[in-house]
C-alpha cells in the first residue's frame, strides 16, 4: 500500500515592493541623482542597501536645504531607521553633517529608547554617534537612561561600545554613575571579554579622583589578573599608560615568578610589558632574577630561551637593556646558542636580529 508523502510547505519569502522611483535608480546607473530627486521617497531609499549609500555620500557635500529635506522625512521615521541595517547609516550621516539644531532634534527622539538602542547591533552605533556630536547637557540626558543597567551594557556586545563612548566623550561628572558601579566589580569586569575594554577606557580619560578607589582593587587582584585571558590585557594598559608608581606595585607582584610567570601564555605579555615599560631599577631587578645562578649551576633564563612563551621574554629584554646588563645578558645567552638550534622556539631566539648583532 502506498502511503501519501507529506512534505512541509517552505515558507514563502515576500517579495521586496520597491516604489518605481527606487527600481528605476537601482537599474538606472547612467542618470545622475541629487537629493531632490528623491523627494517623498528619503525613508524608503535609507532602508534600501544601494539608496542608502546614495543619501550618505549626498549628505556629505549637501547644501543646508538638501539636508534639511532629508531631516524632515526622515524625523517620523528615526527611530525605525536607528535599528535597520542600512538606514543606521543615514541617521548617523545627520549626527555628522547636519546643523546643531537638527543633531539635538533626532538626539531628542531617542529618550527613553537609549538602552533599547544601545544593546541592538545598529542602534548601539547610531548611540555612540549621538554622543559624539551632541552637546554636554544632551549627552547627559542620554547616558542617564542607562543608570540602573550599565553592568548589563558593559556585558553586552552592542552595549559595551556605547558604555566606552560614553567614558570617552562625556565629561566626567555625567559620568559618575558609570564609576559607581564599578566599585566592587573591577576583578569581575576585567576578566570579562567586554568587560576588560571598558574598564581600560575608564583608567585612560577618567580623572585620578574617580578612578583611585578602582585602581586599588585592581592592584589587589593583580596576581590573578597577570594569569587571566582579559584580565592581562588590563595590567598591561596600566604598564603602558599608569603612573610609575602603579607600574612598581605591578612588578613588584610578578618580581620572584619571572620564570613561572614568562612561561604562562597570558602572563607572559605581562612580563614582556614590565621590562618594556617599568623604570631602569625595576627592569634591573627582573633581569638579575633570571640571571640567577642555582645550586646546580643552571638559571632560569636556559629554559626561558626553549620556552614557546618565555622565549618573548628574553627578546624584550635583549630589546631594552643596555650598558653592563646587556653585556652580561649576552654572556649567559652565547654558550646555548648552537644547544638551541634543537627547540622549536629556542629557534625565534636564534633568527633574532638582536642577538644576532650582540653575538
Amino acid at each position: 500500500m502506498l502511503h501519501e508523502s507529506h512534505s512541509t510547505p517552505t515558507a514563502e519569502v515576500a517579495p521586496i515592493i520597491r516604489s518605481p522611483l527606487l527600481e528605476e535608480f537601482r537599474s538606472n546607473k547612467n542618470k545622475k541623482y541629487e537629493l531632490k530627486d528623491i523627494v517623498n521617497h528619503v525613508v524608503e531609499f535609507s532602508g534600501d542597501q544601494h539608496g542608502s549609500r546614495f543619501i550618505q555620500q549626498k549628505l556629505e557635500t549637501a547644501s543646508s536645504d538638501d539636508k534639511q529635506l532629508v531631516f524632515d522625512e526622515i524625523l517620523p521615521n528615526c527611530l525605525q531607521l536607528m535599528t535597520d541595517v542600512f538606514g543606521n547609516y543615514v541617521i548617523q550621516k545627520l549626527f555628522e553633517h547636519g546643523n546643531q539644531g537638527q543633531k539635538s532634534v533626532l538626539a531628542k527622539q531617542m529618550e527613553g529608547h537609549v538602552l533599547s538602542l544601545s544593546l541592538q547591533m545598529y542602534g548601539c552605533r547610531v548611540v555612540q554617534k549621538a554622543l559624539e556630536h551632541v552637546l554636554n547637557d544632551q549627552q547627559a540626558i542620554l547616558i542617564r537612561e542607562l543608570e540602573g543597567t550599565v553592568l548589563k551594557c558593559v556585558k553586552d556586545q552592542n552595549g559595551n561600545h556605547v558604555v566606552q563612548k560614553a567614558i570617552e566623550r562625556i565629561p566626567a561628572q555625567h559620568i559618575q554613575f558609570i564609576i559607581d558601579t564599578f566599585h566592587g566589580q573591577v576583578f569581575h569586569l576585567a576578566t570579562h571579554p567586554y568587560g576588560c575594554r571598558v574598564i581600560q577606557r575608564m583608567f585612560e580619560h577618567c580623572p585620578e579622583d574617580q578612578t583611585s578607589r578602582l585602581l586599588e582593587e585592581l592592584h589587589r587582584n593583580t596576581s590573578q589578573l597577570v594569569q587571566d585571558q582579559y584580565g592581562n590585557y588590563v595590567i598591561q594598559h596600566i604598564l603602558e599608560h599608569g603612573k610609575a608608581a602603579d607600574k612598581t606595585l605591578i612588578i613588584g607582584k610578578i618580581r620572584g615568578h619571572v620564570l613561572q610567570l614568562s612561561k604562562h601564555k597570558f602572563a607572559s605579555n605581562v612580563v614582556e610589558k614590565c621590562v618594556a615599560f617599568g623604570g631602569k631599577q625595576d627592569r634591573q631587578l627582573l633581569i638579575e632574577e633570571v640571571l640567577l645562578t642555582r645550586s646546580d649551576g643552571t638559571y632560569p633564563l636556559m629554559s626561558m630561551m626553549k620556552d614557546q612563551y618565555a622565549n618573548y621574554v628574553v627578546q624584550k629584554m635583549l630589546d631594552v637593556v643596555d650598558g653592563e646588563q646587556r653585556e652580561l645578558l649576552v654572556n649567559k645567552i652565547k654558550p646555548h646558542l648552537p644547544g638551541l638550534k634543537k627547540y622549536t622556539y629556542g629557534k625565534h631566539l636564534i633568527n633574532s636580529k638582536l642577538v644576532f648583532d650582540y653575538c
